[in-house]
């Protein structure tokens, strides 16, 4: 399969991102370098596998390939969260049958096929009769029969084998865990130290889970809620609001729910998502296949081409590229899904379905005005002067026909964007004045193939210049094409 090799720092053809995950198959220099390449944007490191030493050296690859490549690239640390499991078993595994009864109890002696320890007491304080208990990713199904204050004896509604420490999927009742444990504390303060661009926290339950992370976190970096418990969504609007990115983990979701239940809960989340203008990923299993096949299969392919048609920011690759033997292939072919979305005549018409009001702000009447002028003009390009970011996340919620230049003075800025829809951000000095806004704003976007001569472009920014969520400006400008003999950057 060849592979595509881009200018360095060019902006792709796609408006949709792709976040790959590392791991043993892919975290080396030349394998990101390759990644790269063939169309990721960002690169997810998870905390549930490896330690520091390594998870360090794979930020420092990305860094490095960062530079190489002259293009921002986002890193998201995915914390573990609380995840629940079973305890060890005599021989390490037994088979429990379909039908019989099965204890989890608080004794820490090794398990057999009648009982295993649960050594989670806060579960028994909270199961009840006939709720459900999943194991190993919902192969077995357990319900309750009688709940004590020590021990669960259950019915064994699906049974098969049963080893070692497998998850535990509580789907019918809210788990009083906190967010983080402590592993997940000293993986943030690792990830903060390492300059992550993004927290993914994991298992959220409630708002509340989103805003103990926030206060750990400090202010540094971004928070990334993943959505993978049903008791998530009763909390959807204000998880949302309170985190600046929002993941649609479906591995857990798919195991908790019914599986029919899965794909409109997805358009929800999504839907919300955009509403507010904070990027979005759906993320788990996209072509699973690929894990050892270099192929994916026509499901695969329409569950991304979905995604995309549903106006997600980014699509996520997990162990296809962490651990599959066809990492860079993968993205290729994630890469050439989006693209072939993207090319469909009726794609900008489905993405806009969703409704995505503007509040009653100065900052968001522009980007709806922005995008309504790149509907009504031939305009080759939309120009944003950005400090945080939050001008670019604005115009990015209104899905614009035209394609965005995000410039700004911050690294940290550059590489949160790389999640957001349609940005292609760039690290440059700042601006003090609207006569060298304008003169950059023509000179980057011919630097930058955002147009040619004779090309109209939107430029956005905010007057006091350098002013963080001042964005007051919007100007139609037409290029020469003389403008690239300006200063560098």
């Amino acid at each position: 399969m060849p592979e595509h090799h881009p200018r360095k720092g060019a902006r792709r053809g796609r408006r949709v991102k792709i976040l790959a995950t590392l791991g043993p198959a892919s975290d080396t220099h030349e394998t990101i370098a390759r990644l790269i390449e063939a169309g990721a944007d960002a690169f997810r490191v998870n905390m549930s596998h490896g330690d520091h030493e390594g998870h360090a050296r794979t930020i420092a690859a990305i860094r490095a390939v960062e530079k190489e490549k002259k293009r921002p690239i986002g890193v998201l640390c995915d914390l573990q969260g609380p995840k629940l499991r079973v305890g060890a078993f005599k021989g390490g595994k037994v088979t429990i049958r379909h039908g019989s009864h099965f204890t989890l109890d608080r004794d820490s002696k090794p398990g057999d096929a009648t009982r295993v320890c649960l050594p989670h007491p806060e579960l028994f304080d909270v199961l009840e009769k006939d709720q459900r208990l999943l194991i190993d990713d919902g192969k077995l199904q357990l319900r309750v029969l009688k709940a004590e204050k020590d021990k669960l004896v259950c019915t064994v509604e699906v049974g098969g084998v049963i080893s070692d420490r497998k998850g535990v999927n509580v789907p019918d009742a809210l788990v009083p865990v906190p967010a983080l444990t402590e592993k997940d504390r000293r993986d943030l303060a690792f990830a903060i130290e390492h300059g992550a661009d993004w927290i993914g926290l994991s298992f959220v339950q409630r708002p509340e889970d989103v805003a103990e992370a926030r206060k750990l976190m400090g202010g540094y970096g971004a928070l990334m809620a993943k959505i993978e418990k049903p008791s998530a969504v009763s909390g959807l609007d204000q998880i949302i609001e309170l985190a600046d990115g929002i993941m649609v983990a479906r591995g857990d979701l798919g195991v908790e729910l019914n599986p029919e239940e899965v794909p409109p809960l997805q358009k929800r989340i999504i839907e919300a998502a955009r509403k507010t203008g904070k990027p979005v990923v759906v993320a788990t299993q996209m072509l699973e296949s690929m894990i050892e096949s270099p192929s994916p299969t026509r499901a695969e392919v329409s569950d991304v081409a979905n995604a995309v048609y549903d106006g997600a920011d980014a699509v996520m690759l997990s162990a296809e590229t962490a651990a599959g033997a066809w990492p860079v292939e993968a993205v290729t072919i994630m890469d050439r899904i989006a693209s072939q979305v993207e090319g469909d005549p009726t794609y900008l018409e489905r993405i806009h379905i969703a409704e995505t009001p503007p509040d009653p702000t100065t900052a968001d009447a522009l980007a709806l005005s922005c995008a309504r002028i790149a509907d009504t003009l031939p305009i080759d390009g939309v120009i944003v002067f950005t400090g945080s970011g939050s001008t670019a996340r604005r115009v990015a919620r209104e899905r614009p026909s035209a394609p965005m230049l995000v410039l700004t003075p911050s690294a940290k800025t550059a590489r949160r964007v790389t999640l957001l829809w349609g940005a292609h951000a760039v690290t440059t000095r700042d601006i003090g004045s609207f006569e060298e806004m304008i003169a950059k704003c023509k000179r980057m976007a011919l630097r930058h193939h955002f147009g040619k001569a004779g090309s109209r472009l939107i430029t956005l920014a905010g007057v006091p210049f350098g002013t963080p969520g001042s964005t007051n400006l919007l100007h139609v400008v037409r290029l020469t094409g003389k403008e690239l003999d300006g200063p560098g950057e």
